[in-house]
């Protein structure tokens, strides 16, 4: 069955995202520049989301992830990540508290958690609810968002979010920061995306707001250390019966799962990650039952693999593309600034005396820091930074290549997005 899957996933055809929109507005480069310099506006309305009301709305998340629940009053939201009974991570999102026995979780826990109440026995009803989600994030964020909702927001901590108005509709202002820098979400019902949309470009015009296409999306994640599920990891979602479950009841917006890289095991399990190893150890809280608590509790003693960035070797990246140009059989292409189609991307990873040490992701090309990046998840004792490694480059069967790499931090980028609101400095106005 292992095997099975396994091959299923190796040949596969690998998906573009619908989400987005176009694959550039500017072009991919500006995009980049967007969360550095100004800011941009970022559509994340393709994620599934599930609205969960009832006496036992809390119960479910509390025994189906890592999470502690002790404070998480009305108004905040967390980090949801769910796993396995080996605790391997089946899915990740973000999850609202909207009222007392009232919450929303968006992404992949939309699925999994959808799944426990069909085969639990919760007193909760759960619905689907039809909701934008556009993200201002960068160093110009607050001026546009305040403009836009023409109110202060210099209230709203991080990861806590209320209601404001823009285009005279109520939406939901989440503060949180994908890029690695001050953001806020906008949710709110997608019968008025359109005018909400308009009205944050507008408002952003004098700030040099840009619109996030797909070919670069993914790169703010890169630098910012946010591993995404079926992307930088392959979540653990082949429980029987499960992922027939739930292609009949969410729109899958033509997506399938893929497998791409060096790495081969006949294992699907082999391919899954802990919280651990994909940087959330922080958020594993021991004070409640949950699945996957006993290998997790051992895993947090003696992890066998940390997150770190690694750096592609300028030379050898060159070679692949050179190779393009030699008679004979080229390297794989090394699309960038990323891959454009979604596949959960898996290299090898080696010591440079060729033990094997790890996994590492899809390489995304950052133009900010003019270097060929990827999160790869290593045995501890090379993650300190500056360590070399190699990746084994190119599909099993193919011609391949070890590429030099150098670890680095996991986030690569400094991390602003708890910065003082009420301190942030003045927008910088750009064309």
């Amino acid at each position: 069955m292992n095997n099975s899957i396994v091959e299923f996933l190796r040949h596969a055809s690998a998906t573009y995202h619908p989400g987005w929109g176009g694959p550039e507005y500017t072009d991919w480069q500006d995009e980049q520049m967007s969360w550095k310099n100004t800011c941009y506006l970022g559509d994340w309305s393709f994620l599934w989301e599930v609205q969960v009301e009832g006496a036992d709305a809390m119960r479910v998340f509390e025994k189906s992830s890592i999470n502690s629940y002790a404070k998480f009053p009305v108004g905040s939201a967390k980090h949801l990540v769910q796993c396995n009974e080996n605790g391997k991570v089946v899915g990740d999102g973000v999850l609202m508290r909207t009222g007392e026995q009232s919450f929303r979780t968006q992404s992949t826990t939309a699925f999994w958690t959808a799944w426990l109440i069909h085969n639990g026995n919760y007193d909760v009803t759960v619905t689907k609810p039809n909701r934008f989600q556009l993200q201002v994030s960068g160093p110009n964020a607050l001026a546009v968002c305040e403009k836009v909702t023409g109110e202060s927001l210099t209230d709203i901590k991080f990861m806590h979010f209320r209601t404001v108005q823009i285009a005279s509709v109520d939406v939901d202002a989440l503060r949180q920061g994908m890029a690695g820098e001050i953001g806020f979400e906008f949710h709110g019902d997608a019968a008025h995306v359109e005018a909400v949309r308009e009205a944050i470009l507008e408002a952003g015009q004098e700030y040099g707001i840009r619109r996030l296409g797909r070919r670069t999306a993914m790169i703010n994640h890169l630098e910012a250390a946010f591993p995404t599920g079926g992307w930088h990891y392959l979540a653990d979602m082949f429980t029987p019966g499960f992922m027939e479950w739930m292609q009949q009841e969410f729109d899958m917006l033509g997506l399938s799962g893929k497998i791409g890289g060096s790495f081969t095991s006949d294992n699907i399990e082999d391919y899954f990650l802990s919280p651990v190893e994909l940087g959330w150890g922080k958020s594993i809280k021991f004070d409640h039952d949950f699945t996957g608590r006993a290998a997790l509790e051992r895993e947090v003693e003696s992890p066998s693999r940390v997150r770190v960035t690694l750096e592609f070797d300028k030379e050898d990246v060159i070679d692949i593309y050179s190779s393009l140009f030699d008679d004979g059989e080229p390297y794989q292409f090394l699309d960038i600034p990323h891959q454009q189609r979604w596949v959960a991307w898996a290299d090898t990873v080696r010591s440079e005396d060729g033990e094997e040490i790890g996994l590492s992701t899809v390489p995304g090309y950052s133009f900010f820091f003019r270097k060929v990046l990827t999160l790869s998840y290593i045995d501890p004792r090379y993650s300190e930074p500056g360590t070399r490694v190699q990746v084994v480059w190119g599909a099993p069967g193919t011609r391949q290549k070890l590429i030099g790499a150098t670890v680095a931090t996991a986030p690569y980028k400094k991390d602003n997005r708890r910065a003082d609101l009420a301190a942030a400095g003045p927008a910088v106005v750009s064309a």
